[in-house]
């Protein structure tokens, strides 16, 4: 059913926002391409170390075209290819792969490698770092591998009040790049209660993209009588985002991997419904949740857009050199 796009100004009785920026950042693309090309150059299968991104419907995807994931690099045939996932992973899984003579290709996100970067400095000043993130997540496990004698993981605010620290007068805080923007700051708000001598980032480790999606929902939250979420349940930035619609005023909101998840009891009484997608969604998911939309009587679609993306990344250095040896062999053979 078509869908036609008005301006926010016009009263409708039915309608979708749908926000923008949503969806896949930089980094993600960045890693799903690369397992892509992957595959295109060197044939499957291709392994990868935990799923590239967290996003089911993109790991299902991939396996079909020959991708295998697995936990960990000693479930890896010696000698084969294993990608790292975009969220990083620590120095002892970079050995664990050289020590089971692997070619790994690292799609680690460059926000995520600052971050990694930022532990090691850290830890050579010897200081206390205090990583606010998931404990168990990949990208926590990943940073903290960077400086594991240094590191304290800080799971939430309430966990802010236990914490202790051999020198107060020598902490600095880091954060996981998809966490939620206003729980981070309270978090390091008391944090700075305990220790006021605690130090920031050289820059903000919250990832823009996970940033940008957070605003969007923040603006157009007010005016939702519910608001969907695609996302998969393990992508922290997408779980963050239904937290965001309601502190900021959606009267309901909630989380689903597809369309088909939708429950019809949502959308009783509903007349305003918003529509966004985690920084690992692929765009044709929230495609196939506005067209459930438009089935149900919501046709008319009015985009909130609070900025605008443009940054790219190169692809990880493994797979351009593969691809420079590929055109190099065309350019003999031609």
């Amino acid at each position: 059913m078509p869908r036609r796009l008005v301006t926010m100004s016009q009263t409708i009785e039915k309608r979708v926002l749908l926000a923008a920026p949503r969806g896949y950042c930089a980094g993600v693309d960045r890693a799903v391409i690369a397992v892509e090309k992957a595959l295109e150059l060197h044939g499957a299968p291709i392994y990868v170390r935990k799923e590239i991104v967290h996003n089911k419907y993109v790991v299902e995807t991939l396996s079909e075209r020959g991708a295998i994931f697995v936990n960990e690099t000693d479930e890896v045939p010696e000698g084969a290819r294993v990608v790292f996932s975009a969220h990083g992973v620590s120095p002892a899984v970079k050995q664990s792969a050289d020590a089971r003579n692997l070619v790994s290709i690292d799609a680690t996100c460059p926000l995520v490698t600052k971050v990694h970067k930022e532990a090691i400095r850290f830890a050579r000043e010897d200081q206390t770092i205090l990583l606010i993130g998931h404990e168990g997540h990949e990208e926590v496990e990943g940073t903290a591998g960077h400086a594991p004698d240094n590191t304290i993981v800080v799971n939430s605010p309430d966990d802010a009040d236990l914490i202790e620290v051999a020198d107060p007068e020598n902490v600095v805080w880091l954060s996981q790049t998809t966490l939620s923007v206003d729980e981070t700051m309270e978090t390091v708000r008391r944090l700075r209660a305990r220790f006021p001598h605690l130090q920031d980032p050289p820059s903000d480790d919250i990832c823009y993209a996970t940033q940008n999606r957070q605003v969007a929902v923040k603006k157009m939250a007010p005016d939702c009588d519910l608001l969907i979420v695609v996302g998969s349940a393990n992508s922290s930035n997408s779980v963050r985002l239904v937290e965001v619609a309601l502190q900021a005023g959606a009267r309901a909101s909630y989380r689903v991997d597809r369309h088909l998840e939708m429950e019809d009891a949502w959308f009783e009484g509903v007349d305003t419904v918003g529509v966004t997608s985690g920084a690992s969604v692929p765009e044709i998911l929230v495609r196939d949740v506005l067209d459930d939309l438009a089935r149900r009587g919501y046709e008319t679609v009015s985009e909130v857009r609070t900025a605008t993306e443009d940054l790219m990344f190169s692809l990880p250095r493994e797979i351009r050199a593969d691809l420079k040896a590929q055109e190099a062999q065309r350019a003999m053979t031609a």
